[in-house]
């Protein structure tokens, strides 16, 4: 069986909705996240703004690195790549 990449979301935004880990044919990660949308569309929201642009309080890794681009959103993925999105943790 081929690789594909994977996306991953911690569970942070779990707590909010269905979070399904999702392998894909992507080959950058806007095409991942998209992947993801579809499996659960209300998912959307809690990543992308109004913008279409990542969300302040959302960090994305990729392979193990931080993904500072946050609005195009067209970092390239390798087959064997796995992408973690997660809630950036706040308060005092």
């Amino acid at each position: 069986m081929a690789r594909m990449p994977r996306i991953v979301f911690t569970p942070q935004l779990r707590r909010f909705t269905d979070t399904p880990d999702v392998q894909t044919p992507a080959t950058v990660l806007r095409q991942a996240l998209e992947a993801a949308f579809e499996a659960n569309p209300r998912l959307r929201g809690y990543v992308l703004d109004d913008q279409q642009h990542l969300r302040a309080n959302v960090v994305i890794f990729i392979d193990g690195q931080r993904c500072d681009e946050r609005r195009l959103l067209i970092q390239p993925l390798r087959a064997d790549s796995t992408v973690h999105v997660l809630q950036a943790l706040s308060g005092g």
